[in-house]
């Protein structure tokens, strides 16, 4: 089933950023009085009532501005528009309403989206300071103060309510597969032979593919999704308009994908734009397979995948949990295994430890290894939980947060690999604490 998604979308200055930080219960986005601050889309999933979804913060939108500033924000904010499920208009009750609003308001109109009107800076509530709000023509408005935390719980049940409609919620059992990659790395041709047929159009243009396209198959009576997605660039070379566009959708393919193939030529071999695409699926938690495309091209010799491995290990030192796979998608070689590798890191990325297993784990660790000391204090681990799956998520209620070293992260978690098959996808460690009478 697909996580909805909700925008959170305003004019400068209504404070969407402080709202983002208080429902996804971090600094996330930074928060300052000028407007501009947030000009990419930052993402965070929370959970409200056993509702889980992804929530965007976008820019402030200034429509009609002709800077070059606000015309990237609102690139920005059209593709999380776009992608969303359900949209958070959010307003000032300070400064009431504004030509901005209306214009904003207009614009969110067209894309057939639910959309929940949010009227924030109301610390002290006043149903007569919503009055005004109701000429925007999207329906009731939610009072609220991100501020104070207050109104917040109605605004999130409206939110969710409108998840099935919106068809964020429905039923889709597929894996999506997302394959990225540089431009002319064979990304559609790969894409045209796991499906059989020619979907994408295939050409040694760079740029042919300007959309992720979204085509449905099914293999050994397994269903999937494949994402053939645009070819990202490095971003002094993005032109402006359509390209541009093309690659914020890659990027926004590799969030919404179960697994991420990042396709790299191995005629060109590992290059910086290939470890940042890599890096950008780690950063998202995506169980990835790396592509080495165009095998049937490369001179070999006994020993010529030792050296690509080696290569590719030193490169992605950061992700040394990829799988890797060398194939031709030309001819097809290999091509049949990757289905079957889907699958294998898409059963890592959902496994989960028992409690009762993990803390034993912990206790061989913390009894072969011990834990750091500061200033004559030493890390105590009082207990672990897993957290989550895909990735697999665990928390580590301790003492003092810190105590613990980044070695003896790193350290807690090789020892999580080597006990469990975690292969292929990434895992989280996050330390909490908690006091030992606390239980």
């Amino acid at each position: 089933m697909a996580k909805p998604i909700v925008a959170v979308v305003g004019r400068p200055n209504v404070g969407k950023s402080t709202f983002f930080n208080k429902i996804a219960g971090r600094k996330i986005s930074i928060v300052e009085n000028r407007p501009g601050i947030t000009r990419d889309r930052v993402y965070a999933d929370v959970e409200w009532l056993d509702n889980r979804f992804t929530l965007i913060d976008t820019g402030g939108l200034e429509l009609k501005s002709d800077d070059e500033m606000w015309s990237h924000i609102r690139r920005q904010a059209d593709v999380a528009i776009e992608t969303a499920d359900v949209i958070i208009f959010m307003v000032d009750s300070k400064s009431g309403l504004t030509a901005s609003d209306y214009d904003v308001a207009d614009m969110l109109r067209h894309s057939r989206k639910p959309i929940v009107l949010a009227v924030n800076k109301l610390d002290n509530y006043d149903p007569v300071k919503l009055s005004e709000f109701y000429s925007l023509g999207l329906g009731e408005p939610f009072g609220i103060s991100a501020e104070q935390s207050q109104g917040l719980g109605d605004l999130l049940d409206e939110v969710c309510g409108h998840f099935k409609e919106s068809g964020g919620a429905e039923e889709d059992d597929s894996v999506k597969i997302a394959i990225v990659g540089k431009p002319n790395a064979g990304k559609s041709s790969l894409t045209n032979r796991l499906l059989g047929f020619e979907r994408t159009i295939v050409s040694d243009i760079a740029g042919t593919t300007r959309d992720a396209i979204d085509t449905p198959v099914e293999y050994n009576g397994k269903k999937y999704t494949v994402i053939d997605t645009a070819g990202i660039r490095r971003k002094r070379s993005v032109e402006e308009n359509v390209e541009y566009y093309s690659v914020v959708r890659a990027l926004a393919s590799v969030r919404r994908a179960d697994v991420v193939l990042c396709v790299i030529d191995a005629e060109q071999g590992v290059t910086e734009q290939d470890v940042k695409i890599c890096g950008y699926a780690h950063e998202q938690g995506k169980p990835t397979v790396i592509i080495m495309n165009k095998w049937d091209l490369i001179e070999k010799d006994t020993n010529t995948i030792n050296k690509f491995n080696d290569k590719l290990k030193a490169d992605l030192a950061f992700m040394d949990y990829f799988k890797s796979l060398y194939v031709s998608a030309k001819t097809g070689k290999r091509t049949e295994k990757i289905f079957a590798l889907v699958d294998e890191v898409l059963e890592h990325a959902r496994f989960r430890v028992t409690t009762g297993t993990l803390n034993d784990l912990v206790s061989d660790c913390v009894r072969t290894t011990e834990p750091p000391t500061k200033n004559g204090r030493r890390l105590k681990i009082y207990y672990c939980v897993q957290d989550g799956i895909c990735p697999p998520t665990f928390v580590f209620f301790v003492n003092d947060e810190e105590l613990m070293h980044f070695s003896y992260k790193r350290f807690l978690e090789n020892s999580l690999r080597n006990a469990f098959d975690f292969s292929g996808t990434p895992i989280r460690l996050f330390v909490r604490r908690r006091d030992k009478e606390d239980g």
